[in-house]
Order: structure tokens, then C-alpha cells, then sequence
């Protein structure tokens, strides 16, 4: 059997240079330690911005959306009025689904319902006299967070005939 030479024991050994410990590979420069805290303060701050921001989307979209019920409630209100119920009228409704909770009346909305002639109609047409344009305006203000107020409107708009559907439902011709 042949036999194999190694070297010896001290050839091995690392100079004083060379020489690492477990304790010095391990550790971490300070410049290393404060780049990552600022790489995490930046991740934070845009997560908590993030989260805010959606807060603000959800917010302005329920406002919006009760803003668009409450015009479609007045517009088929106005619908099953009779002839001679059609006026301007200004009204305001509030709406905040935590109220019974936290006791506000939460975003306040202010409409009016404007009755006029039908434009779009021609006046050729001998049905002219008998049909008007109902058109239904709401202004409501937010102020989402420490934002300035901003002031939304939406507005819409029906046609209602005199001899129209509101005969049918309460029967009775003016």
C-alpha cells in the first residue's frame, strides 16, 4: 500500500491576517445597519400611504354612490307624482353608516328637484304641452383627513308626461 504524504499541522495555519473568526464574519458594519433601517422606514412609510390612500378611495366612492341613490330616489319619486304635484323643491339628506355608533350626521347633501319644460322635445309636436323635464342637482363637501374640503355635485335628469305612469298607479286623471 502506498502511503500519502500530507503537510504539516503547522503549514496549515493562517497568519495573524488571515485569521477569522466566527464572531467577526458574523457581525455587520454600522453603515450597513443604518442603510437597512432606512429601507425599511421607506417600505413603512409607502405601506401606511398606501393604506391611507385606499381609505380615501373607498370613503369618496360610498359618498358617491349615496349620492347617486339619493338622485335616483328623487328622480322615480317625481315620476309617481301626479300633474299638479310637479314644484321646485330644495331638500337635504345626510348619510353616515357608522352614526349610531359615533353619534354624526356624517356627509350632508343638499339637492333641489327644478321642473321645466321639456327642451329636447320639439315643439312641433302636439304631445309638447304635455310633458316636462324634472332634472334633480346634489352638492355635497368632503374633507377626507386633514385635506381642504372639496365640493361635489352630480346632477340627472327625467322626462314626465301629464297622462304618464303615475296614472296608472294612483288612477286619477288631472
Amino acid at each position: 500500500m502506498r502511503r500519502v504524504r500530507t503537510r504539516p499541522a503547522a503549514m496549515n495555519r493562517k497568519g495573524p491576517a488571515q485569521r477569522q473568526t466566527g464572531r467577526e464574519t458574523l457581525a455587520y458594519t454600522l453603515a450597513e445597519v443604518l442603510f437597512a433601517v432606512v429601507i425599511l422606514a421607506v417600505i413603512a412609510g409607502a405601506f401606511f400611504a398606501a393604506l391611507s390612500s385606499g381609505f380615501a378611495v373607498v370613503q369618496t366612492s360610498r359618498e358617491d354612490l349615496r349620492a347617486t341613490q339619493i338622485l335616483m330616489q328623487k328622480a322615480e319619486a317625481t315620476r309617481l307624482c301626479r300633474w299638479d304635484q310637479l314644484t321646485n323643491v330644495t331638500f337635504q339628506e345626510q348619510y353616515d353608516p357608522f352614526s349610531a355608533t359615533n353619534g354624526t350626521a356624517g356627509v350632508v347633501y343638499g339637492g333641489t328637484v327644478s321642473v321645466g319644460a321639456a327642451t329636447n322635445v320639439p315643439s312641433t309636436c302636439s304631445y309638447n304641452s304635455n310633458m316636462c323635464l324634472v332634472t334633480v342637482t346634489l352638492l355635497w363637501t368632503n374633507s377626507y383627513g386633514s385635506g381642504s374640503p372639496v365640493a361635489h355635485s352630480r346632477q340627472m335628469q327625467t322626462q314626465v308626461a301629464r297622462y304618464g305612469l303615475q296614472n296608472y298607479i294612483w288612477g286619477a286623471q288631472p
